[in-house]
């Protein structure tokens, strides 16, 4: 499911972009030669003119922007109702007073990644709890274990696409870099082909025409960078909080299980 979105989101953009590109940018009326496409006369028709990689650039821009949208709100619902230290102390309140059946209706309140994981080794504490079956350690060990495995559940959701983000912003300034380079070979290849007569103006509009392509490649490679440095630390600051409540949670079960 999570592969086919990521696909959807992708295909969309790049459409979007390819339209952009063509229809928008590329509208005749930008054009002194109409339908040729060739001499621009604004801004959208010397973008346009920057070639099919300036539609790519677009693409990856809509892309990343799409994603970091994404990260966000899936951050926000993993962080649940209310705050997050507040839910980590009365948690650990109502366990250390004994009352385990409040500490799981905070986490239903709650709602979020951290409350999951706490639910789950909270309900299987209860299970091993009163059976004799299970020592101090076992029980210790089984609540460790399910733990670990709503940790293994809902860290990944936290970090998802993240990867895509960063890809954007190592490649957008390449892709950019490479647009610019063929730019600059069509220009000073009509350059050559004209003897050297070619005007300081036509010359500096077939330049401007390359440069947007770098420009286009900074700003989605500035944007992701941005952008996923902040996530990456959302996404450690929550991850440091999971394993703080986590401890305060073992610690308290310790200490009861061996009284």
């Amino acid at each position: 499911m999570k592969n086919l979105f990521n696909s959807i989101v992708i295909v969309i953009a790049l459409a979007v972009s390819g339209m952009i590109w063509w229809f928008w940018l590329g509208n005749p009326a930008n054009f002194k030669d109409g339908l040729m496409r060739h001499d621009p006369i604004n801004t959208y028709g010397t973008i346009h003119t920057g070639g099919p990689l300036v539609a790519v650039l677009i693409g990856l821009f809509l892309i990343a922007l799409t994603f970091i949208v994404e990260r966000f709100l899936s951050i926000k619902k993993a962080n649940g109702n209310g705050d997050l230290s507040m839910f980590i102390k009365s948690v650990s309140s109502n366990l250390a007073s004994g009352n385990i059946t409040a500490a799981l209706s905070e986490c239903e309140k709650q709602r979020g990644s951290l409350s999951n994981i706490v639910r789950s080794g909270l309900e299987r504490f209860q299970q091993v709890a009163d059976d004799n079956e299970y020592d101090a350690e076992k029980k210790i060990a089984e609540v460790q274990r399910s733990i670990d495995e709503a940790v293994n559940l809902e860290t990944p959701l936290l970090e998802r696409n993240l990867v895509i983000i960063s890809t954007i912003s190592s490649i957008a300034t390449m892709i950019g870099l490479l647009g610019t380079t063929l730019g600059m070979i069509r220009a000073f290849a009509a350059l050559g082909a004209s003897g050297g007569a070619v005007s300081a103006q036509a010359l500096s509009i077939g330049i401007s025409e390359a440069l947007y392509n770098t420009a286009f490649g900074l700003a989605a490679a500035i944007m992701s960078i941005v952008f996923y440095n902040l996530l990456t630390t959302k996404v450690d600051n929550f991850v440091y909080m999971i394993d703080e409540a986590i401890l305060s949670v073992m610690e308290i079960l310790t200490i009861k299980v061996k009284k």
